[in-house]
C-alpha cells in the first residue's frame, strides 16, 4: 500500500525529516485559543465551529484551497473582520486567556498586541525611518534617541538594517518588493506585539525575496507567536511548527507540521497534500 509519505507531490520532505525541535504539544504553552468560532457574511456562514490552540513562540500555518476560510480566520485574530459590513461572529478567541471579542477590549490595543502583514507590501509613502517609527509616533513617542534605537532594532530584527542604514531618509516606495515586505514586518515589530499575523507574505515576491522572508520567520519565532496563511505547501513545510488544513470553512485537521504532511489522519488532508484537488 502506498503511503501519503511516498506520494507527497512537490513537498520537500527533507525539510520535514530534519531533527524536530518542536516540543510535544502537551508541553507547549497556549498563546491563542479559538473556541467554537462561527462567522457569517450577511447571513451566509463562512467559518464553521473552529476549535484550535496555537502555541506561544511557534509558527502555525493555515493551508487549504482558495476560498476555504484561511484569511477570514486569520483576520478574526486581530478583529480585522470588524471592518466588513454584515459580519457576525459567534464563539470565542482567547489571547493569553482574554476573550478578544469581549466588550471591554479596545480594538486599538488589541492590534498593538497582534501585528499584521498583508499579501501585498504596503509601506507608507514616507521615509524608511518614518515607516518604522510610525507606530510609536501615533502612541505619542517623540524622543529622537528612543525612536532611533527602536528603528535600528526593528530593522535589524527584520534583517534589513545593513541594506538601508545609509538611506533611512529615502522614500520607502523606492525599495524592492522584498525589501518593502521586510520593512512592513519591521514596522509591525517596532511596537513589540505578542503575535504576528502573515497573510501570504511572500506570494507576490521572487524566490530570493521569498527565501529571505522565510529565514526571517524562523528568526522571529524566538520572540513572537506567528501565524501564516499560505497557498504554498512547501513553504508551510519549511517554516511552520504546526499546520492547520482548512476546507470550505471547516478545520479538517490540525497538528505538528511534520506529522500532518507525512502521516495525515484524514483522507481529505491526504488528498489535498498529494495534489488530488485544490
Amino acid at each position: 500500500m502506498t503511503t501519503a509519505n511516498q506520494r507527497t507531490h512537490g513537498i520537500n520532505l527533507g525539510a520535514l525529516q530534519r531533527e524536530d525541535k518542536t516540543a510535544p504539544a502537551h508541553e507547549l504553552e497556549t498563546c491563542i485559543k479559538i473556541e467554537n468560532l462561527d462567522l457569517y457574511y450577511s447571513g451566509k456562514q463562512a467559518l464553521h465551529g473552529i476549535n484550535m490552540e496555537m502555541a506561544r513562540k511557534k509558527v502555525t500555518a493555515y493551508i487549504g484551497p482558495s476560498g476555504c476560510g484561511k484569511s477570514t480566520l486569520l483576520r478574526c485574530i486581530n478583529r480585522m473582520n470588524d471592518l466588513v459590513d454584515g459580519v457576525t461572529i459567534k464563539g470565542k478567541i482567547l489571547l493569553e486567556n482574554e476573550d478578544i471579542y469581549d466588550k471591554s477590549v479596545k480594538v486599538a490595543d488589541l492590534r498593538r498586541r497582534v501585528g499584521m502583514v498583508f499579501q501585498k507590501p504596503n509601506p507608507f509613502p514616507k521615509s524608511i525611518y518614518e515607516n518604522v517609527a510610525y507606530g510609536l509616533r501615533i502612541q505619542g513617542v517623540n524622543d529622537r534617541q528612543l525612536l532611533d534605537e527602536v528603528v535600528e532594532k526593528s530593522l535589524r530584527g527584520a534583517a534589513l538594517w545593513d541594506e538601508v542604514k545609509h538611506r533611512l531618509n529615502d522614500n520607502a516606495l523606492g525599495m524592492s518588493g522584498g525589501q518593502q515586505q521586510r520593512l512592513v514586518i519591521a514596522r509591525a515589530i517596532a511596537i513589540e506585539p505578542e503575535v504576528i499575523l502573515l497573510d501570504e507574505p511572500a506570494s507576490a515576491l521572487d524566490p530570493i525575496s521569498t527565501l529571505k522572508i522565510e529565514e526571517l520567520i524562523n528568526e522571529l519565532k524566538d520572540k513572537y507567536t506567528i501565524i501564516i496563511v499560505t497557498h504554498n505547501m512547501q513553504q508551510a513545510a519549511r517554516v511552520s511548527d504546526f499546520t492547520a488544513f482548512m476546507y470550505m470553512g471547516e478545520l479538517i485537521e490540525f497538528g505538528e507540521t511534520s506529522e500532518l504532511f507525512t502521516n495525515p489522519t484524514k483522507k481529505q488532508t491526504e488528498d489535498y497534500i498529494t495534489g488530488r484537488y485544490g
